[in-house]
């Protein structure tokens, strides 16, 4: 199940597709943003926010070539955090907010900075893991403040799959996809 949701300059989001691919594949995205071309988005997207799917980035790529590309925070920071040990990743779970809860994109860098000086020398994996895409992940400091929540996660989008995937798992099968997607819209 691919969604999307879209927010304007106002703020609120809102779900503008929920897409029956069969998997994330950039044919399966690029189906949905040409669907969303055909039901009348004139201009593509500012921003888009999403995961490692490589699929949707080059669907995206294809479709709107002048869309901006941040990484979520959510999924870099448990990305981060799984290349140290176990025992301490509380320590790198406090730093890593510091990051991108930093009032500007001044602050961040400096917190990119203090971040990756602490571990380099034990941790270089999660030093590169966490600097390869700072310029992704800074993106939302290109934007006005106020929709920043917003676009340093795509929590929306995956609890929506989540409470699906939940509820199907617990069926055994019992669903097909039209009903997955019923259920999609109607969570």
């Amino acid at each position: 199940m691919l969604v999307r949701i879209g927010a304007d300059a106002s703020g609120p989001k809102e779900r503008v597709s929920l897409w029956d691919g069969s998997r994330e594949s950039e044919q399966s995205w690029h189906a949905l943003l040409l669907d969303l071309k055909s039901r009348g988005l004139v201009q593509g997207p500012t921003l888009a926010l999403g995961d490692g799917a490589l699929g949707f980035w080059k669907a995206l790529r294809h479709v709107s070539g002048q869309t901006r590309w941040p990484r979520c925070w959510g999924q870099k920071t448990a990305t981060v955090l799984a290349k140290r040990p176990k025992a301490l990743q509380a320590q790198a779970t406090q730093r890593l907010p510091a990051i991108w809860m930093a009032p500007d994109r001044q602050r961040a860098v400096l917190a990119f900075a203090l971040c990756s000086a602490a571990s380099e020398a034990k941790y270089p994996q999660a030093v590169v893991c966490l600097t390869q895409d700072r310029e992704e992940l800074c993106a939302c400091y290109d934007f006005p403040a106020e929709p920043w929540g917003h676009i340093r996660t795509t929590n929306p989008i995956e609890s929506t799959c989540a409470t699906v995937r939940a509820r199907t798992e617990k069926t055994r099968g019992g669903l097909s996809r039209v009903t997955r997607l019923a259920l999609g819209c109607k969570l």
